[in-house]
Protein backbone atom coordinates (compact mmCIF):
# COMPACT_ATOMS: atom_id res chain seq x y z
CA UNK A 1 0.00 0.00 0.00
CA UNK A 2 3.02 2.38 0.11
CA UNK A 3 2.57 3.04 -4.11
CA UNK A 4 1.06 6.35 -3.30
CA UNK A 5 4.29 7.08 -1.54
CA UNK A 6 6.48 9.93 -3.94
CA UNK A 7 10.80 9.41 -3.51
CA UNK A 8 11.41 10.92 -6.72
CA UNK A 9 10.79 14.52 -6.87
CA UNK A 10 7.38 17.03 -5.69
CA UNK A 11 5.77 16.16 -2.33
CA UNK A 12 8.87 14.50 -0.46
CA UNK A 13 8.28 15.21 3.23
CA UNK A 14 5.77 13.19 5.36
CA UNK A 15 2.57 15.39 6.46
CA UNK A 16 3.34 14.55 10.22
CA UNK A 17 7.11 15.88 10.11
CA UNK A 18 5.91 19.47 8.39
CA UNK A 19 5.54 22.25 10.65
CA UNK A 20 3.20 24.85 11.98
CA UNK A 21 4.30 27.17 14.21
CA UNK A 22 8.28 27.84 14.36
CA UNK A 23 10.71 26.41 16.67
CA UNK A 24 13.71 27.81 17.31
CA UNK A 25 14.92 31.74 18.07
CA UNK A 26 14.14 33.31 14.76
CA UNK A 27 11.58 32.26 12.28
CA UNK A 28 12.07 32.94 8.26
CA UNK A 29 9.53 33.71 5.97
CA UNK A 30 8.76 32.21 2.49
CA UNK A 31 10.36 35.86 1.17
CA UNK A 32 13.31 35.96 3.13
CA UNK A 33 12.43 38.05 5.87
CA UNK A 34 13.73 36.91 9.52
CA UNK A 35 12.28 37.60 12.55
CA UNK A 36 12.51 36.62 16.14
CA UNK A 37 10.03 34.06 17.45
CA UNK A 38 9.53 36.19 20.30
CA UNK A 39 8.03 38.79 18.52
CA UNK A 40 6.21 36.59 16.08
CA UNK A 41 4.25 35.24 18.64
CA UNK A 42 3.34 38.20 20.29
CA UNK A 43 2.23 39.48 16.81
CA UNK A 44 -0.16 36.75 16.52
CA UNK A 45 2.18 34.48 14.10
CA UNK A 46 2.23 37.28 11.69
CA UNK A 47 5.63 38.40 10.15
CA UNK A 48 5.77 42.35 10.46
CA UNK A 49 7.75 43.02 7.86
CA UNK A 50 5.77 40.83 4.70
CA UNK A 51 2.71 40.70 6.61
CA UNK A 52 3.17 36.50 6.09
CA UNK A 53 0.32 34.80 8.22
CA UNK A 54 2.34 31.81 9.79
CA UNK A 55 0.16 28.33 10.23
CA UNK A 56 -1.52 28.52 13.58
CA UNK A 57 -3.41 26.01 15.19
CA UNK A 58 -6.94 25.98 17.16
CA UNK A 59 -4.98 27.20 20.60
CA UNK A 60 -3.64 29.92 19.24
CA UNK A 61 -7.06 30.86 17.38
CA UNK A 62 -8.75 30.22 20.52
CA UNK A 63 -6.41 32.53 21.93
CA UNK A 64 -7.04 35.66 19.94
CA UNK A 65 -11.15 35.14 19.50
CA UNK A 66 -12.36 33.99 23.25
CA UNK A 67 -12.01 36.74 26.13
CA UNK A 68 -9.23 36.36 27.91
CA UNK A 69 -8.74 32.84 26.70
CA UNK A 70 -11.31 31.41 28.82
CA UNK A 71 -13.83 28.52 27.17
CA UNK A 72 -15.36 25.33 27.86
CA UNK A 73 -13.97 22.60 25.15
CA UNK A 74 -16.54 20.75 24.15
CA UNK A 75 -15.98 16.56 23.65
CA UNK A 76 -12.78 16.87 24.26
CA UNK A 77 -12.22 12.96 24.96
CA UNK A 78 -13.60 11.87 20.90
CA UNK A 79 -10.87 9.76 19.42
CA UNK A 80 -10.74 8.01 16.19
CA UNK A 81 -11.22 4.03 15.91
CA UNK A 82 -9.65 2.13 12.43
CA UNK A 83 -12.92 0.31 11.11
CA UNK A 84 -11.15 0.05 8.26
CA UNK A 85 -8.36 -2.05 9.54
CA UNK A 86 -5.97 0.30 7.34
CA UNK A 87 -2.28 -0.15 6.71
CA UNK A 88 0.54 1.85 4.41
CA UNK A 89 3.53 2.01 5.96
CA UNK A 90 2.37 1.81 8.95
CA UNK A 91 -0.95 1.26 10.67
CA UNK A 92 -3.30 3.64 11.46
CA UNK A 93 -3.68 3.34 15.19
CA UNK A 94 0.21 3.46 14.85
CA UNK A 95 -0.37 7.05 12.71
CA UNK A 96 -2.92 8.16 15.27
CA UNK A 97 -0.61 7.10 18.33
CA UNK A 98 2.13 9.21 16.87
CA UNK A 99 0.58 12.35 15.54
CA UNK A 100 -1.54 12.41 19.52
CA UNK A 101 1.93 12.07 21.07
CA UNK A 102 3.58 14.95 18.41
CA UNK A 103 0.70 17.05 18.73
CA UNK A 104 -0.90 17.09 22.32
CA UNK A 105 -4.25 16.42 20.27
CA UNK A 106 -6.72 13.86 20.32
CA UNK A 107 -7.90 14.87 16.44
CA UNK A 108 -7.58 17.45 13.54
CA UNK A 109 -10.44 19.34 15.17
CA UNK A 110 -11.82 20.49 18.64
CA UNK A 111 -14.36 22.65 19.49
CA UNK A 112 -15.21 24.80 22.31
CA UNK A 113 -17.66 27.41 23.92
CA UNK A 114 -17.09 30.99 25.33
CA UNK A 115 -17.07 34.74 25.55
CA UNK A 116 -15.88 36.96 22.26
CA UNK A 117 -16.29 40.38 22.91
CA UNK A 118 -18.75 39.78 25.85
CA UNK A 119 -20.82 37.42 24.26
CA UNK A 120 -21.20 33.59 23.65
CA UNK A 121 -19.63 32.02 20.50
CA UNK A 122 -19.04 28.34 19.47
CA UNK A 123 -15.86 27.91 17.82
CA UNK A 124 -14.70 24.94 15.82
CA UNK A 125 -10.88 24.71 14.84
CA UNK A 126 -9.06 22.38 12.51
CA UNK A 127 -5.18 21.53 13.45
CA UNK A 128 -3.08 21.21 10.33
CA UNK A 129 -0.58 19.45 12.78
CA UNK A 130 -2.46 16.50 13.04
CA UNK A 131 -1.94 14.45 9.88
CA UNK A 132 -2.42 17.27 7.75
CA UNK A 133 -5.75 18.75 9.13
CA UNK A 134 -7.13 15.85 7.27
CA UNK A 135 -11.09 15.17 8.17
CA UNK A 136 -11.99 11.94 9.33
CA UNK A 137 -15.08 11.22 11.30
CA UNK A 138 -13.78 12.16 14.74
CA UNK A 139 -13.72 16.12 12.76
CA UNK A 140 -17.13 15.39 11.03
CA UNK A 141 -18.46 14.37 14.78
CA UNK A 142 -16.63 16.90 16.18
CA UNK A 143 -18.16 19.96 13.91
CA UNK A 144 -21.85 18.24 13.79
CA UNK A 145 -21.90 18.60 17.76
CA UNK A 146 -20.20 22.04 18.37
CA UNK A 147 -23.50 22.99 16.00
CA UNK A 148 -25.58 20.85 17.52
CA UNK A 149 -25.04 23.01 20.60
CA UNK A 150 -24.76 25.97 18.67
CA UNK A 151 -28.51 25.30 17.95
CA UNK A 152 -29.69 24.19 21.74
CA UNK A 153 -28.22 27.45 22.90
CA UNK A 154 -29.09 29.63 20.03
CA UNK A 155 -25.32 30.58 19.91
CA UNK A 156 -23.70 31.72 16.74
CA UNK A 157 -20.93 29.60 15.23
CA UNK A 158 -17.63 30.27 13.57
CA UNK A 159 -15.66 27.25 11.65
CA UNK A 160 -12.28 27.90 11.20
CA UNK A 161 -10.83 26.01 8.87
CA UNK A 162 -7.49 24.55 7.73
CA UNK A 163 -7.36 21.44 6.04
CA UNK A 164 -5.30 18.91 3.12
CA UNK A 165 -9.07 17.08 2.59
CA UNK A 166 -10.18 14.09 3.57
CA UNK A 167 -8.47 11.33 5.22
CA UNK A 168 -7.27 8.65 3.52
CA UNK A 169 -7.15 5.98 6.05
CA UNK A 170 -11.01 6.61 6.69
CA UNK A 171 -11.58 6.26 3.10
CA UNK A 172 -15.77 6.25 2.59
CA UNK A 173 -16.07 7.21 6.23
CA UNK A 174 -13.95 10.82 5.80
CA UNK A 175 -16.20 11.83 2.52
CA UNK A 176 -19.16 10.96 4.96
CA UNK A 177 -18.38 14.39 6.61
CA UNK A 178 -19.51 16.78 4.05
CA UNK A 179 -22.74 15.34 3.68
CA UNK A 180 -23.02 15.16 7.39
CA UNK A 181 -21.37 18.51 8.35
CA UNK A 182 -23.51 20.38 5.23
CA UNK A 183 -27.01 18.52 6.50
CA UNK A 184 -26.24 20.19 10.03
CA UNK A 185 -25.12 23.82 8.56
CA UNK A 186 -28.85 23.14 7.01
CA UNK A 187 -30.45 22.59 10.20
CA UNK A 188 -28.13 25.67 11.61
CA UNK A 189 -29.53 28.14 9.19
CA UNK A 190 -33.57 26.65 9.37
CA UNK A 191 -32.63 27.56 13.05
CA UNK A 192 -31.50 31.81 11.93
CA UNK A 193 -28.55 30.97 13.94
CA UNK A 194 -25.31 32.72 12.34
CA UNK A 195 -22.54 31.11 11.03
CA UNK A 196 -19.38 32.23 9.99
CA UNK A 197 -16.71 30.30 8.01
CA UNK A 198 -12.66 31.57 8.40
CA UNK A 199 -10.78 30.23 5.87
CA UNK A 200 -7.20 29.88 6.49
CA UNK A 201 -4.23 28.30 4.75
CA UNK A 202 -4.65 25.52 3.57
CA UNK A 203 -8.42 24.78 2.96
CA UNK A 204 -8.33 22.34 0.45
CA UNK A 205 -10.46 19.06 -0.53
CA UNK A 206 -13.51 18.30 0.82
CA UNK A 207 -13.20 20.51 3.81
CA UNK A 208 -13.90 23.52 0.42
CA UNK A 209 -16.29 21.03 -0.62
CA UNK A 210 -18.35 21.29 2.19
CA UNK A 211 -18.80 23.45 5.37
CA UNK A 212 -16.19 26.03 4.55
CA UNK A 213 -17.95 27.18 2.15
CA UNK A 214 -21.30 27.74 3.33
CA UNK A 215 -21.21 30.02 5.93
CA UNK A 216 -23.73 33.13 6.11
CA UNK A 217 -20.27 35.36 5.90
CA UNK A 218 -17.18 33.10 4.15
CA UNK A 219 -14.01 35.26 5.10
CA UNK A 220 -10.09 34.60 4.83
CA UNK A 221 -6.72 35.28 5.91
CA UNK A 222 -4.63 36.69 3.47
CA UNK A 223 -2.59 35.09 0.76
CA UNK A 224 -4.12 31.55 2.16
CA UNK A 225 -4.18 28.54 -0.15
CA UNK A 226 -8.49 27.61 -0.95
CA UNK A 227 -9.89 25.25 -3.33
CA UNK A 228 -10.45 21.55 -3.94
CA UNK A 229 -7.75 20.22 -6.05
CA UNK A 230 -4.21 21.66 -5.78
CA UNK A 231 -2.71 24.53 -8.80
CA UNK A 232 -0.12 21.62 -9.75
CA UNK A 233 -3.33 19.27 -10.35
CA UNK A 234 -5.64 21.80 -12.45
CA UNK A 235 -2.68 23.11 -14.01
CA UNK A 236 -2.01 19.52 -15.54
CA UNK A 237 -5.98 18.26 -16.17
CA UNK A 238 -6.09 21.51 -18.01
CA UNK A 239 -3.40 21.73 -20.20
CA UNK A 240 -3.38 25.22 -19.14
CA UNK A 241 -1.25 27.65 -17.35
CA UNK A 242 -3.44 29.53 -14.52
CA UNK A 243 -3.37 33.02 -13.91
CA UNK A 244 -1.23 34.46 -11.42
CA UNK A 245 -2.17 33.60 -7.64
CA UNK A 246 -4.73 31.39 -8.37
CA UNK A 247 -6.80 29.80 -5.72
CA UNK A 248 -5.52 32.66 -3.47
CA UNK A 249 -7.70 34.08 -0.71
CA UNK A 250 -7.53 37.75 -2.81
CA UNK A 251 -8.21 35.74 -6.01
CA UNK A 252 -10.86 34.38 -4.64
CA UNK A 253 -11.94 37.41 -3.04
CA UNK A 254 -11.85 39.36 -6.70
CA UNK A 255 -13.72 36.72 -8.12
CA UNK A 256 -16.68 36.24 -5.52
CA UNK A 257 -16.10 33.49 -3.73
CA UNK A 258 -15.34 35.44 -0.14
CA UNK A 259 -16.59 38.19 1.23
CA UNK A 260 -13.53 39.43 3.11
CA UNK A 261 -9.60 39.35 3.90
CA UNK A 262 -8.94 40.37 7.27
CA UNK A 263 -5.55 40.14 9.34
CA UNK A 264 -5.27 38.19 12.02
CA UNK A 265 -5.42 41.15 14.43
CA UNK A 266 -8.38 42.13 13.19
CA UNK A 267 -10.34 39.11 13.07
CA UNK A 268 -11.97 39.00 15.98
CA UNK A 269 -13.22 41.96 15.59
CA UNK A 270 -14.61 41.57 12.21
CA UNK A 271 -16.37 38.26 13.00
CA UNK A 272 -18.28 39.94 16.07
CA UNK A 273 -19.05 43.00 13.69
CA UNK A 274 -20.10 40.48 11.25
CA UNK A 275 -22.47 38.54 13.92
CA UNK A 276 -23.99 42.13 15.15
CA UNK A 277 -25.11 43.20 11.70
CA UNK A 278 -27.09 40.14 10.83
CA UNK A 279 -28.21 39.89 14.30
CA UNK A 280 -29.39 43.47 14.09
CA UNK A 281 -27.67 44.10 17.27
CA UNK A 282 -25.52 47.44 18.43
CA UNK A 283 -21.92 47.22 17.06
CA UNK A 284 -20.18 46.42 20.15
CA UNK A 285 -17.09 48.82 20.14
Amino acid sequence: MAWFKRTDKGIQTPTEEKKDTPKGLWYKTPSGKIIDTDELKKNLYVSPEDGYHVRIGSKEYFEIFFDDNKFTELDPKLSAKDPLKFEDTKKYPEKLKAAQKKTGLKDAARAAVGKSMGKDLVIASMDFAFIGGSMGSVVGEKIARAIDYSIKNNIPFLMISKSGGARMQEALLSLMQLAKTSAKLAQLAEAKIPYISLCTDPTTGGTTASFAMLGDINIAEPNALIGFAGPRVVKDTTGKDLPEGFQRSEFLLEHGFLDGIYERKDLKKQVNLYLDLIQNQPVRA
